[in-house]
């Protein structure tokens, strides 16, 4: 029997599952009969609680039926870029009910671990060079994730700068007059590059510089930086994340845009 705790967190919020729905794939029964398809609903819980809960495919709960089933349609879906275009669908619905904060944008990355290798895993300089992934990406004023890329954690930030940028599944509007878009960055970026790749972008460039004393900020007035760190700390909070465990980069990604959708809408208050 199924404790409370247990619906309320393995479920995907009935909202959410809306706006999934109609982007998946539409099966019909074949003709030669057999047995019936899964339960979407059920395959998408069991996504959904595997993000959450970071446990393996084989420990997947009997109440989501066949491991094995809910891992070929994630794999398939994977494929399709289901994923992909519902973060791009729930982005657009954040867009229209708060704005998507272009004026003052904030990109980072963030090195997690990956023990079993796989595509775009490196040796992690911090790790004592155990394997691991980084993950660069660039948010909005309230720290929604705008644009992700990934390679191995020993790559640096500054050659993953373009592929996150390019990478911002929304038309960006264009950064010209008082609607002039900024880019908040940390002091590992700072170089010449950074600056001819700002430029190119239409962004106005913010990077405390090595040796400068850091400006007392006023009262009441925030880093703007700082949000990019923000959604770093929501997204480990999915714990499938936390710790790499897929070798493709296509199924990895997948669980990322997932993430990104949930904090989409709950940063659009469509989740509560």
């Amino acid at each position: 029997m199924r404790c409370n705790w247990f619906g309320r967190f393995a479920q995907m919020p009935e909202k959410m599952w809306r706006q999934l729905e109609s982007l998946l794939p539409r099966y019909r029964r074949s003709r030669k009969g057999g047995r019936p398809r899964a339960n979407l609903r059920g395959v998408v819980n069991g996504i959904f609680y595997l993000l959450r809960t970071g446990c393996q495919w084989k420990a997947l709960p009997p109440q989501f039926g066949s491991s094995s089933t809910v891992h070929r349609y994630f794999q398939e879906w994977g494929r399709r870029r289901v994923f992909h275009r519902f973060w791009k669908r729930c982005l657009r619905t954040y867009d229209s009910r708060r704005g998507i904060g272009w004026r003052w944008q904030a990109l980072d990355g963030s090195m997690t671990k990956a023990p079993l290798g796989g595509e775009k895993t490196g040796k992690n300089p911090t790790d004592r060079g155990k394997l691991g992934v980084k993950r660069s990406v660039v948010t909005d004023c309230r720290g929604v994730p705008l644009g992700i890329a990934v390679a191995g954690a020993n790559a640096h930030d500054v050659k993953l700068l373009r592929a996150t940028l390019q990478s911002i599944p929304v038309r960006r509007p264009k950064s010209i007059g008082r609607h002039k878009q900024h880019l908040c960055l940390d002091k590992g970026y700072c170089g010449h590059p950074t600056e001819t790749l700002a430029r190119r972008f239409g962004y106005i460039l913010h990077i405390p510089r090595k040796g400068e004393i850091k400006p007392q900020r006023r009262a009441g007035q925030r880093a703007r930086r700082w949000v990019v760190e923000g959604n770093h700390s929501w997204t480990n909070r999915a714990r499938r994340l936390l710790v790499r465990w897929e070798k493709k980069v296509g199924n990895y990604l997948a669980f990322v845009y997932l993430q990104f959708a949930y904090t989409a809408l709950k940063q659009a208050g469509v989740l509560g």
